[in-house]
């Protein structure tokens, strides 16, 4: 997210907007489709229920870029909505300056710090007070592979990097495309942020992406990264450029492609095929991140609406979200994990059940690491701006490396800026 202009701040933090009468709550988010959309339909009932009336202000487009974007002008002109869907370093954006309201009570009353691992809750909290709730876990180090391929082509699906190469090369001899991308900055970024995972290990990517430490982002281990990224390109297909996620999951569904590494929605693909897991495709964790788990969370924040404390509604609205029944129909929903670390998984299928695993695993080895990809780790402007960088080198065989890591440097710190 970009800085915010002293105007901004000055209009902003005086706006003089009706409070809530108490009993509703305006909601904005971007959840206008499928599964989705049918979790928050389940939430407004739930919310009646209780006595609340939800006023649904739904934006759709562009992965939520409109919805922020809407958001922005309605702080600005000192009538932001009761509740707001954000997430990453956004929460702290808005939360240093003081639009956002505490939620301790109700985190309290449901115990949320024993729930949810402190490495999600931080990104919740301003100055220790939590000021959203987190709806799920999205496990973004995944690997999704065609099973019968694989048979085909007689290997088995790529446990580390040097596994990938040499799995890679058969499936291609064989006239499979090993790696379906689709050449979108985004999913670029993803590839890139799980090969870094893999060979930078969770504490020198924390430092590099999460703490901004300089000789992290310009050390022999980025350079790898971007070694290993560059020859990853010999195994994607020449349509690759402008594809969008779905088609290229697609890509593997139709047993066109071998593999894609992807975050848990591309789950829902397979399933809306009619696609089994463990029989027709295969969930594993991104070569060589099997121990590790790369989460992005989906979270609502409340406003402070010309009062300095929530809502009724606003509280009711933050317990339903952790409600356990809720957590459970959301996720399964969506294709997510609950983020709550007491919930029972029957009736998830398979890989929902793994990634609860590799989740609590990971969360008792302190092997949680905020998404690079998917604004957890790094503010609006620094993602722009690496999405570019990195992009550009991917696609272009003449970008000098160490020219790179100089600018993969300036994008990470462009936030501080």
């Amino acid at each position: 997210m970009k800085r915010f202009s002293p105007l901004f701040l000055a209009l902003g933090l005086t706006f003089s907007a009706q409070a809530s009468d108490g009993n509703d709550v305006e909601v904005l988010h971007w959840w206008t489709s499928g599964g989705e959309a049918r979790s928050v339909d389940t939430l407004k009932e739930m919310m009646k229920r209780e006595g609340h009336v939800w006023r649904d202000f739904a934006v759709a487009g562009r992965a939520g870029e409109s919805a922020i974007n809407t958001l922005r002008i309605r702080a600005l002109s000192g009538n932001p909505p009761d509740a707001a869907q954000i997430k990453g370093p956004e929460i702290q954006e808005w939360g240093k300056l003081g639009f956002l309201a505490s939620v301790d009570d109700v985190a309290k009353e449901q115990r949320w710090n024993e729930l949810v691992p402190h490495r999600v809750s931080d990104y919740l909290k301003v100055d220790g007070h939590y000021v959203a709730v987190p709806f799920n876990i999205h496990r973004v180090n995944w690997l999704w592979a065609n099973a019968d391929v694989l048979n085909k082509v007689g290997v088995q699906p790529p446990q580390t990097l040097d596994e990938f190469f040499s799995v890679a090369e058969k499936i291609k001899a064989a006239g499979y495309i090993p790696l379906a991308l689709g050449n979108e900055p985004w999913q670029e970024t993803t590839l890139f942020e799980l090969i870094a995972l893999a060979v930078m290990g969770t504490d020198e990517f924390h430092k590099a992406f999460i703490e901004q430490d300089s000789d992290a982002l310009t050390s022999n281990k980025m350079r790898e990264t971007l070694e290993v990224f560059r020859r990853m390109k010999q195994y994607t297909d020449i349509d690759s450029p402008g594809r969008n996620w779905s088609d290229t999951t697609s890509l593997v569904i139709d047993g066109k492609a071998a593999m894609q590494m992807m975050g848990d929605w591309a789950k829902g693909e397979f399933l809306a095929a009619g696609k089994q897991a463990g029989k027709d495709f295969l969930c594993i964790p991104a070569p060589g991140t099997a121990n590790q788990f790369s989460f992005n969370i989906d979270s609502f924040v409340f406003f402070k609406n010309g009062a300095t404390q929530t809502t009724e509604s606003q509280k009711m609205l933050a317990k339903l979200i952790l409600d356990p029944d809720f957590q459970r129909e959301f996720n399964l929903s969506k294709g997510s994990i609950p983020v709550r670390v007491d919930i029972d998984m029957e009736g998830f299928d398979a890989c929902a059940q793994d990634s609860m695993q590799a989740f609590l695993r990971a969360a008792a080895t302190d092997n949680l690491v905020a998404s690079l990809s998917h604004n957890m780790a790094i503010g609006r402007a620094s993602q722009i701006a690496l999405f570019d960088v990195i992009s550009r080198f991917f696609n272009d065989d003449n970008v000098d490396i160490d020219e790179t890591m100089r600018h993969i440097r300036a994008a990470v710190l462009a936030d501080r800026l």
